[in-house]
C-alpha cells in the first residue's frame, strides 16, 4: 500500500507527479447540496501557486483547477468529486544530472530503496507540488465546515527569527509575500532572505495555523484524538519536520500551575477559560477554544551549494541542485496549513455527527 489517502468518513486521494501533465484529487464523503464552483476553490489555490513572489519558485503555473466529476447544477451530488490541475511550466532537462545521483535531503534514495524505480523529475510524486492537490482539496472541506469556522494562517519564524506577537495582526497576512502577522517582522525577513536567495541557498521556518469556531465535543479520546489527527496531517506536509499543539514543546518549560488553563462559568453556563496552553483540545476532544497548531519546515534541500552524496552505482558525487526552488518553502506552506486543518476538522465534524448526532 502507497497510503495516498487520507480522512475516514471525509476522504481525499491526491494523484499525480510534479513533471507530469497533470495533477488533482478525489475527496470522497461530501455532503450533497453544498454550493461548490472552481472559483470557490480557485482563491485558495492562486495563494498556494509558484512565482507569486521572487521569494518562491518562478515556476510559472496557473494551477487553474478543473471540477470533473461530483457537482451539477453549482451543487455537490454527493458523489466522489474529481479535481484536475494541469502541469504547463515544466522545465524536466533542469534534472538531468541527477537522474542517477541522489540529492541531499530529498527522497530520492528512500523512493528508490522502496520502488527500485523513481521519478527524477523536480521528485515526482515526492515534490510538493502535490500540494496544490490538498489545496484544492481543503476548498471543499471548508465548505463542509460552513462559515462558522474560521481557518487562518500565518508564518511565525524563518530561520532563527520569529515575530513579535504584540504586533500580531491577523490582516497584515495577505499584505506581504510571507503570509506573515507581524508587517515589521515581514520587512526585516526580506532583507534576509533576499540574501539568502542571491546566495543560492535556503532557510526553514514555523507556520502557525489557527482554526476558530470549533465547537467543544470534536475528536475522540484515544485513537482518533483531534490533535493526533491534526499532528498526523501537518506530518505528511512536504519537508515538516515537527508538530506542536497549543504551547507544544514550551509546555516542557512551565510549572502544573502555569500550563492549567483554568476555567470560569461564563454568561452563557459555558466555561470560559482563562488561557490556552492546550490549544484547543483536552484529551483528544476540542473544547470550544481556538484550535492552534504550529510545524517546523526545514530549508529546502534544493541549493547551488555542491552537497557531498552518491550515485546509483555506489560513487562518491558532489551535487548542485540546479532549477527553480523556494529559498524558504515555509512561504507557500501556509495555504497548505490552512487546507489540512480544514480537511481534518471537515472529517470530524462528520464523526462527531455520526456517533452523537
Amino acid at each position: 500500500m502507497s497510503y495516498n489517502t487520507f480522512g475516514k468518513l471525509f476522504r481525499f486521494t491526491t494523484w499525480g507527479e510534479s513533471h507530469g501533465p497533470a495533477l488533482g484529487c478525489t475527496v470522497d464523503g461530501v455532503p450533497p447540496r453544498l454550493s461548490l464552483t472552481e472559483a470557490d476553490i480557485q482563491v485558495y489555490l492562486d495563494e498556494r501557486k509558484p512565482g507569486t513572489s521572487k521569494y518562491t519558485t518562478q515556476r510559472k503555473e496557473p494551477d487553474t483547477v478543473k471540477i470533473l466529476s461530483g457537482v451539477f447544477e453549482g451543487k455537490t451530488t454527493g458523489t466522489p468529486i474529481q479535481l484536475m490541475i494541469e502541469n504547463v511550466d515544466q522545465r524536466s532537462k533542469d534534472y538531468g544530472d541527477i537522474a542517477v545521483s541522489f540529492r541531499p535531503g530529498h527522497a530520492d534514495y528512500t523512493y528508490m530503496a522502496k520502488y527500485g524505480i523513481r521519478d527524477y523529475r523536480g521528485g515526482g510524486r515526492s515534490s510538493a507540488r502535490e500540494t496544490a492537490s490538498r489545496v484544492a482539496a481543503g476548498a471543499v472541506a471548508r465548505k463542509t465546515l460552513g462559515d462558522g469556522i474560521t481557518i487562518r494562517a500565518s508564518m511565525v519564524q524563518m530561520g532563527a527569527h520569529k515575530i513579535d506577537y504584540s504586533r500580531f495582526d491577523w490582516l497584515e497576512v495577505k499584505k506581504n509575500p510571507f503570509f506573515c502577522a507581524d508587517p515589521v517582522t515581514a520587512e526585516a525577513w526580506a532583507t534576509e532572505l533576499d540574501a539568502i536567495r542571491k546566495s543560492g541557498s535556503s532557510i526553514g521556518a514555523v507556520i502557525e495555523v489557527v482554526a476558530e469556531g470549533v465547537p467543544a465535543g470534536w475528536g475522540a479520546p484515544i485513537y482518533s484524538k483531534l490533535d493526533s489527527d491534526l499532528a498526523a496531517a501537518m506530518m505528511t506536509v512536504n519537508a515538516v519536520k515537527g508538530v506542536e499543539i497549543g504551547a507544544g514543546f514550551e509546555a516542557a518549560c512551565l510549572t502544573g500551575e502555569e500550563n492549567a488553563d483554568e476555567m470560569r462559568k461564563g454568561p452563557d453556563g459555558k466555561p470560559e477559560f482563562l488561557s490556552n496552553n492546550a490549544g484547543g483540545i483536552l484529551g483528544g476532544i476540542s473544547t470550544g477554544q481556538p484550535v492552534v497548531v504550529r510545524f517546523a519546515v526545514k530549508p529546502t534541500s534544493s541549493i547551488l551549494t555542491p552537497r557531498k552524496s552518491m550515485n546509483a552505482e555506489g560513487e562518491n558525487v558532489d551535487i548542485m541542485t540546479k532549477g527553480r526552488h523556494d529559498p524558504c518553502v515555509g512561504i507557500r506552506a501556509v495555504p497548505i496549513a490552512e487546507a489540512m486543518m480544514a480537511l481534518v476538522l471537515a472529517d470530524h465534524k462528520m464523526l462527531h455527527k455520526a456517533q452523537c448526532g
